[in-house]
């Protein structure tokens, strides 16, 4: 389902059934095929965290019946159903939880704040944040979680996960746009709007299971990763605009 507020809200009973119904249906394909099968699970099962960082034995601290409740409930469920599904029909497993990523063939529309923000500024448009900037994001390069993900699948099979995919180096919204806006020679402006609600205050992975497990983490440092994902989308919109 999609990840992002603006598109998995517009149709919060299909984001739930999809990510519900859709992961009862892949593990029953895994179970008759006798396959390995990997959920693509999200950061957002920890909510705002009252934990920080979040390690993945943090419970999380979701609101069941908020705006973002489709997304992360969904997404708890499927966790749930996955080991059930490992627990009772021993289907091989892997759980991964994956923190904001970010890189090119990202979607402009995207919504979420790394496209937002630089589309925003290529474009010398306001920048737009929601809240006082102050909230913080940690963001991980897509190559990185690539790595992660085809590491997790090499894993021994009982090594089940939940495991932790995300970049610890932790940001401020208000310092990325702030980077944004001097990467790209912007001329925007900074507008503040107010936050909606239930949206986290901070996210930070621990990534110790993933070093331990995997022998991963994350190599792309966020000055590095926004210069190829800022030139893919200044390339994208010259391309719309001409």
């Amino acid at each position: 389902c999609p990840a992002s507020p603006i598109h998995y809200q517009y149709n919060p009973i299909k984001t739930l059934k999809t990510s519900l119904m859709g992961s009862i249906n892949m593990l029953g394909l895994a179970k008759r095929l006798k396959a390995k099968i990997l959920q693509a699970s999200t950061s957002e099962v920890y909510g705002d965290p009252e934990v920080h960082p979040q390690p993945e034995s943090y419970r999380g601290n979701v609101n069941p019946i908020g705006i973002r409740a489709c997304y992360d409930e969904g997404k708890r469920a499927a966790e749930t159903v996955f080991f059930d599904y490992h627990r009772q029909n021993k289907v091989t497993i892997k759980v991964v939880r994956i923190f904001n990523t970010y890189g090119p063939k990202m979607h402009p529309n995207d919504g979420r704040v790394v496209s937002n923000f630089i589309v925003q500024a290529l474009q010398n448009q306001n920048i737009t944040i929601y809240g006082d900037g102050t909230q913080t994001r940690s963001f991980q390069y897509v190559d990185d979680l690539l790595d992660g993900l085809v590491k997790m699948m090499n894993s021994p099979d009982e090594f089940t996960g939940p495991v932790n995919l995300g970049n610890p180096d932790e940001f401020q919204i208000l310092e990325l746009a702030q980077k944004v806006i001097e990467m790209t020679n912007s001329k925007s402006k900074i507008v503040f709007l107010p936050l909606p609600q239930d949206d986290p205050l901070q996210r930070k992975p621990v990534i110790t299971l993933a070093k331990e497990k995997l022998n991963w983490e994350p190599k792309v440092k966020l000055e590095e990763g926004l210069i190829k994902t800022i030139e893919y989308f200044d390339k994208l919109l010259k391309k719309i605009n001409h």
